[in-house]
């Protein structure tokens, strides 16, 4: 009896566990969402459409981008946190989704714990810009003329604890200068008074600060990423300009709600890597300043969070970054 009942048991388990493997490998068999916790027309927010239409053709099921703006990018994060775990609902990610909870007590999510990772999907280097009217051409002269002028030069952010102020605090620390913050509420306001020269320097998006670049309304100093920018192939790193490992991208990325298994996980990363390696795709960012890009494993991706998480909550102490 208990040999027949032992068998039964291992039966029954091995069905269960065939049953689970062919439920993942139909996977998926409804429609997938991203969702966008920005407002539509932004880099995030085209980049997931275009990760999204990739994915779509490898998925062989509609990938469809949702929309849920609002508070920094909280109402769309809390409602992906909500939802099941069963590999058709994930989040578009930007710095902001690392960087909230540091500044916000009522965030209502922790990007660590209540999330797990998918894969990077776009890099995107800032610009580091000064008013024309400035007398400096390089990185190098602007750091002079701080020491100079300790906290008299003003510059520009989209606004508290956004990646215009926390690279240009980052820059500030490594570079032993002072300067004079002034948030504003968005980026295209910040840039007006960049150009007006109400404010002198600027931590942008190389795509957005670009147009005004070349026509001559902002000098462009250095770009923050690694490797120079294909927009301006020209224009040194600010590591070239002597701040040794100094870097500060935006990154876009998908992340899913904590527990969804990690076979789905997988799958789409690897649907993603096949995304931003099409030719056309990539080319078609590389003029707006936007590297596409997916991570080798979720392990990479996941300790890449980490790290943004990490590093902005101890800069975010130390410079007394709080949300506006």
């Amino acid at each position: 009896m208990q040999a027949a009942a032992m068998a039964v048991m291992v039966a029954l388990v091995a069905l269960g566990a065939s049953a689970t493997t062919q439920a993942q490998s139909a996977y998926p068999t409804k429609p997938v969402r991203f969702i966008n916790p920005v407002a539509a027309g932004g880099n995030q927010d085209i980049v997931a459409r275009a990760i999204a239409e990739q994915v779509t053709r490898g998925l062989g099921q509609q990938v469809l981008v949702e929309s849920r703006p609002g508070a920094s990018a909280i109402v769309g994060t809390r409602y992906a946190k909500g939802a099941a775990p069963d590999g058709y609902t994930f989040l578009t990610v930007s710095n902001t989704f690392a960087r909230v909870p540091a500044i916000v007590a009522a965030a209502g999510y922790d990007p660590l714990k209540d999330f797990e990772p998918v894969s990077l999907t776009a890099d995107i280097p800032m610009v580091l810009s000064v008013n024309p009217s400035l007398p400096v051409q390089t990185t190098k002269e602007l750091i002079a003329l701080a020491k100079k002028r300790p906290g008299e030069l003003l510059y520009a952010s989209a606004g508290n604890g956004s990646t215009g102020h926390v690279a240009a605090e980052m820059f500030s620390r490594a570079a032993g200068i002072k300067l004079m913050h002034i948030p504003y509420k968005g980026n295209a306001p910040a840039i007006i008074d960049l150009i007006g020269g109400q404010v002198m320097l600027m931590f942008d998006q190389v795509s957005t600060s670009f147009p005004h670049i070349r026509a001559g309304r902002l000098r462009a100093l250095g770009v923050t990423s690694k490797e120079r920018s294909a927009l301006f192939p020209e224009l040194p790193t600010i590591e070239e300009a002597g701040l040794k490992g100094f870097r500060d991208s935006t990154f876009n990325g998908i992340v899913a709600p904590a527990g969804t298994p990690r076979e789905i996980r997988e799958r789409i990363r690897q649907e993603v890597v096949k995304a931003v390696a099409v030719p056309e795709a990539r080319n078609r960012f590389l003029e707006r300043g936007i590297v596409l890009k997916a991570s080798t494993s979720l392990e990479e991706f996941g300790a890449y969070l980490r790290v943004q998480v990490t590093d902005f909550a101890k800069l975010a102490k130390q410079a007394g970054i709080q949300a506006n």
